[in-house]
């Protein structure tokens, strides 16, 4: 795979963040995806949010799958760790790196294809074990690489571009995760960065299994009328139950919102989630009414978009495991070799 870098020259009076790294540093090569795609803003709002919350570059890792999302950790944190693994798999291969190295910021970044399809699996098992991540689907309901055909997440009753109407009920990535007990949950739009980059702030920070679905049309298959993944269908069927922002616990943020209800989130980082409520009774910490209220707004012909549900309480993967604090490839021999007594003893332990 060929990518083409950046200049390095930048303007010298670009503001910097407290690490004195300025927006330039997070970005990566120069994407190759079609003008006005939308998984170009979904790159924009990470180096954004990465930016904005003093996250080292060094400590970050993508990984990605197979697919035209899956080619956008080219285009951000260009000094990051990054693996592009083979179709559906990344799951997999992020919860075997998180269990290597648990202190490092994982981040997913997958397609509809690539997490509805060979790796739904793969997608339930990471979700359903807490894995400590963001997870981000790049949602457009075509399989872009091989010109448009429907994916499991395209509506039943949509349209593609030569005007064939789908005939399949849609996999909502967003109701299953729900169901699998994600910690962290919510949906936005490629073209709403006021709500997409404080959703991937939040979810940057939460500790356990933090899922973002991503409506993000494919400009050259599936943005045309009769499509519900275009721009104007989004637009005009966006059900926000929030507008939201994240408070970073060593800075005194005073945000200017309209007048309403406010909800505070204080997550393990000791930031905090400011959630405004806009849907009438919307309550983000209760699992099976954000179920209830997303089976409602989909009957009404409505996609809920905003931070659907948060458990600030939840734990991870290495949690429920009971695994070493220091990280596995930082254990010398005495550890990791422990000799034969151990050994035997854990086995009579097993009879």
């Amino acid at each position: 795979m060929t990518f083409l870098a950046k200049p390095k020259l930048h303007h010298p009076g670009l503001p910097t963040n407290a690490l004195g790294f300025n927006r330039r540093d997070y970005e990566g090569a120069i994407s190759t995806l079609c003008a006005g795609c939308g998984h170009d803003s979904i790159s924009a709002g990470i180096i954004q949010a990465c930016f904005e919350l003093d996250l080292p570059p060094h400590r970050i890792a993508k990984l990605s799958g197979i697919g035209c999302s899956s080619k956008t950790p080219a285009y951000f944190l260009g000094s990051s760790h990054g693996f592009n693994s083979v179709h559906g798999r990344m799951p997999s291969v992020l919860t075997g790196a998180n269990l290597a190295n648990r202190d490092l910021i994982y981040l997913g970044v997958s397609g509809d294809g690539d997490s509805a399809s060979i790796g739904f699996g793969q997608f339930a098992h990471s979700i359903r074990r807490s894995v400590n991540m963001t997870y981000v689907v790049e949602n457009n309901g075509v399989y872009g690489l091989t010109k448009g055909q429907f994916s499991a997440t395209s509506d039943k009753g949509s349209k593609s571009k030569k005007g064939v109407a789908n005939t399949d009920q849609a996999i909502d990535l967003v109701s299953v995760a729900l169901q699998l007990g994600a910690s962290f949950v919510a949906r936005s739009f490629s073209g709403d960065k006021h709500q997409l980059i404080p959703i991937l702030k939040a979810a940057l920070t939460h500790q356990g299994s933090a899922f973002i679905d991503v409506i993000s049309p494919c400009v050259a298959f599936n943005n045309h009328p009769g499509s519900t993944k275009s721009f104007d269908y989004v637009r005009a069927h966006n059900e926000a139950v929030n507008s939201l922002d994240l408070i970073l616990e060593r800075d005194e943020i005073v945000a200017d919102y309209q007048p309403g209800t406010v909800e505070l989130v204080t997550q393990h980082d000791g930031s905090v989630l400011k959630l405004r409520k806009l849907a009438e009774h919307y309550d983000p910490s209760d699992r099976l009414s954000a179920m209830t209220y997303l089976q409602q707004r989909q009957a009404a012909g409505e996609i809920v978009t905003g931070v659907l549900y948060v458990d600030p309480e939840a734990g991870d993967l290495h949690e429920h495991l009971d695994t070493t604090a220091t990280p596995l490839n930082q254990l010398g021999d005495a550890a990791l070799v422990p000799g034969a007594a151990a050994l035997a003893a854990i086995n009579a332990s097993l009879r």
